[in-house]
């Protein structure tokens, strides 16, 4: 990127956190009060987090969020706060409000690593533990997939629409103040380069970087005053706007106050394919043949495209990756798949409803590979392992037995997402990065235990 400053900073996150027990819906907790009541609460099941399609009918989708997932999960706690607000406002019985003072998650989680591409009936994550811990969790985790994803998703198209240029993620102003911190992280995750959200850098090393708005030069007498200043802090190494006044006069004078070495313009408005174009023939004309241009300006995947054939070095997207680019929520959903009968053996489960069915049953997700290359997903209902020598398992642990492993957690855990996510697009066949709306680049197809296949 041509902006000052892109630096990775350590996680320095406070040791403690607040609790995330109550970052829930109510009747979460009334199922486990009346669960309690009726002895099913302890009974084994199996939940499983899911998307029917893809928004818009995108080709592939990008899994984002177990990583936050996982320390939120470490914090559900109830603490004497959350006890009293449930108890002062009669949400919950007494026995119920006991039994959620000694609550601590104690079964087992695996899914797909962060980062992995998904389609269809995909069984992104898998909870395997009594009712009662495991459907208290279903508010949490969606709300997590369900808009980090959605980010990831989207921040992927617009990767590969930059075709190798880098993007900076700059949508804080655009969404909630956490959410920009969430969407930042999942971002980079599929690609984007760096963020402009100080706490995303803090918390889980994101690269941060920026420079300067169109406020400072406006609070200067003159652009060049303005110019001046920012040299004179930041170096010619810098990156000025351009375009507060007049694009033309403001990249002459840029260069200038700045000289030939000037790190690089920002272009924020205008006709971009036409202003680019003459801004890189101006700056080539002034000798500045090295100076970078970076385009922001309410850009999306489509925009990014258009701009392909253009001299653009790197790009700013705000609002559109932040709200999903038009699909601010994946559509997931939280599905009770199994449970043990009396006899301790699986009962398969499933809803029936029209356009709302699941299926039932354990599952093990292997990703179809022919030298390499992406050509289906099968999943093996009943849960026994499927797949040939090429193919890849889905499936990785999270949690065993109420440990969380925390190689997937913190900045080192965005790293290895990062790369993954990659990864699984690079070997995905060329027409899943077709911006237009479409069928899944994979077909998803389920293997029973007598080996019979069937399409999702």
């Amino acid at each position: 990127m041509t902006q000052d400053s892109t630096v990775p900073t350590p996680d320095i996150r406070p040791a403690t956190a607040p609790s995330t027990a109550l970052l829930t819906d109510h009747y979460e907790l009334t199922m486990v009060d009346a669960a309690l009541q009726d002895n099913t609460a302890d009974r084994e099941c199996v939940f499983e987090l899911f998307a029917r399609k893809l928004p818009n009918d995108r080709r592939y989708g990008v899994s984002a969020g177990i990583g936050r997932a996982l320390e939120l999960l470490e914090h559900f706690r109830f603490t004497d706060e959350e006890l009293k607000f449930l108890s002062d406002n009669r949400v919950v019985s007494p026995v119920t409000i006991d039994w959620l003072a000694n609550y601590k998650f104690s079964g087992s989680i695996r899914g797909y690593r962060e980062g992995e591409v998904y389609f269809p009936q995909s069984p992104l994550l898998e909870v395997r533990s009594s009712f009662a811990e495991g459907v208290i969790l279903e508010t949490l985790f969606l709300s997590i997939y369900n808009y980090d994803s959605a980010v990831a998703s989207a921040a992927a198209r617009m990767v590969s629409a930059a075709g190798g240029r880098p993007l900076a993620e700059m949508g804080s102003r655009r969404t909630g103040e956490r959410s920009a911190v969430a969407a930042a992280r999942a971002a980079y995750i599929a690609g984007f380069s760096a963020t402009s959200n100080l706490e995303a850098g803090r918390g889980w090393g994101v690269p941060t970087m920026g420079t300067a708005a169109h406020s400072w030069t406006l609070l200067h007498e003159t652009e060049r005053e303005a110019f001046e200043s920012q040299v004179a802090a930041h170096g010619p190494g810098t990156t000025l706007l351009v375009d507060t006044y007049d694009v033309v006069d403001g990249v002459k004078l840029a260069i200038e106050v700045a000289g030939t070495e000037l790190g690089g313009v920002r272009i924020d408005s205008g006709d971009l394919p036409v202003q680019v174009r003459e801004v890189r023939d101006l700056l080539d004309d002034l000798g500045a043949v090295n100076t970078k241009i970076t385009v922001t300006n309410d850009l999306d995947e489509f925009a990014i495209a258009a701009l392909a054939a253009s001299p653009v070095d790197s790009y700013g997207v705000g609002t559109s990756v932040v709200t999903g680019s038009g699909s601010v929520a994946s559509g997931m959903v939280y599905k009770l798949v199994a449970r043990k009968d009396a006899a301790g053996e699986w009962v398969p489960v499933a809803k029936a409803s029209p356009g709302k069915h699941s299926v039932g049953g354990l599952k093990f997700p292997v990703r179809r590979r022919d030298n390499g290359i992406a050509t289906g997903e099968l999943i093996s209902v009943g849960g026994l392992p499927v797949g040939d020598d090429d193919d890849r398992a889905l499936y990785v642990d999270f949690v065993t037995d109420g440990e969380v492993d925390h190689q997937w957690v913190g900045p080192e855990g965005v790293t290895l997402a990062r790369e993954h996510c990659a990864a699984a697009i690079a070997e995905l066949p060329r027409t899943a990065r077709r911006l237009g709306r479409g069928e899944p680049a994979l077909a998803t197809y389920y293997i029973d235990e007598h080996g019979n296949t069937s399409l999702a």
